[in-house]
C-alpha cells in the first residue's frame, strides 16, 4: 500500500485543498497530475524546438529533429518525475497518449496557449507567426510553464507522500533538464529563476491564512519552497549529468 494524498485545485489563483488518503495510487487519481506535469513539459519541448531553430520561422520546426538527439536527457527526467511523484508504468504511459514527445508541427495557435494569451491575439490571426512575436511568446511561454511545472511536480510529490526530504534532488533535476528543454542555445534560464517565479506566483495563496489548505500541506510547500532556495540559489547552468 502507497500513502496517498488527493488533490483538488481551488480556484484560479492557485490555492490547493489536499484530502489525504492511504491506498494504491491508480491512473485515474493521478490523471489529473500527470497531464499538468506532461503538458507543461509539451510546451518547453514546443518552445526549446522553435528556439533551437534560430530563424523563428514556424513552418521550419521540426519537433522530432529536435528532441532525436535529447532522448538520454528526457530519458532521464521522466525517470525523476516517476521516483518523485510515484506514478506507475500506468500513470507515465499516458505521456505516450498525449503526443507531445512525438514529432508534430507547432503552430502559433499552440504557442499562443503555452503563454496563455498575454500577448493578445493580432488582427488578422495569421501574425501569430510573425518571427517577432513568436520569439515573444517563446519567452513568456518558457517562464510560465516552468513555473507551471514545478507547481504540478510539487503538488504531485506532496499527494504522493513524498517530502522534500526525499523529493527535492528529484525536482531540482528535472528543473535543470526542463531548463535546457526550454533555451537550447542561451541557456539562460536556471532552476533559482524557476523557484523564485514559482514561490511569488503559486505560494501566497496556498499559505495565505484563509487558504483552505490544511496546515500539513502548507508545511510540506513551506519545506519544498526552503529546500529548494538551499539547492538551487546561486546555481549557474550545470553540464548535462549522465542518466544510469
Amino acid at each position: 500500500m502507497v500513502r496517498e494524498y488527493g488533490v483538488d485545485e481551488q480556484g484560479d489563483e492557485g490555492g490547493v485543498a489536499l484530502t489525504p488518503r492511504t491506498e494504491v495510487i491508480d491512473a485515474a487519481r493521478a490523471e489529473p497530475s500527470v497531464r499538468a506535469i506532461f503538458a507543461a513539459l509539451g510546451g518547453l519541448v514546443e518552445i526549446g524546438a522553435v528556439r533551437a531553430s534560430g530563424g523563428w520561422r514556424l513552418a521550419d520546426i521540426s519537433v522530432g529533429h529536435f528532441l532525436a538527439p535529447r532522448q538520454d536527457d528526457l530519458r532521464c527526467l521522466m525517470e525523476d518525475v516517476r521516483s518523485v511523484c510515484r506514478f506507475s508504468d500506468e500513470v507515465m504511459a499516458i505521456a505516450d497518449e498525449l503526443g507531445y514527445f512525438r514529432d508534430h508541427e507547432v503552430s502559433g495557435a499552440s504557442l499562443l496557449l503555452w503563454s496563455e494569451g498575454i500577448t493578445g491575439v493580432p488582427r488578422p490571426p495569421e501574425r501569430l507567426e510573425e518571427p517577432a512575436l513568436v520569439r515573444r511568446m517563446c519567452r513568456i511561454g518558457a517562464d510560465l510553464q516552468l513555473t507551471r511545472l514545478l507547481q504540478a511536480l510539487v503538488t504531485a510529490a506532496l499527494a504522493a507522500g513524498t517530502g522534500a526530504g526525499e523529493g527535492v534532488e528529484g525536482i531540482a533535476r528535472i528543473l535543470r533538464g526542463a531548463a535546457r528543454l526550454a533555451d537550447p542555445v542561451e541557456g539562460g534560464i536556471t532552476p533559482a529563476d524557476i523557484h523564485r517565479m514559482w514561490r511569488v506566483a503559486h505560494l501566497p495563496a496556498i499559505l495565505r491564512p484563509a487558504s483552505e489548505a490544511p496546515e500539513w500541506g502548507k508545511a510540506g510547500y513551506r519545506t519544498y519552497d526552503a529546500e529548494l532556495e538551499r539547492l538551487v540559489e546561486g546555481e549557474g547552468a550545470r553540464p548535462v549529468r549522465p542518466c544510469v
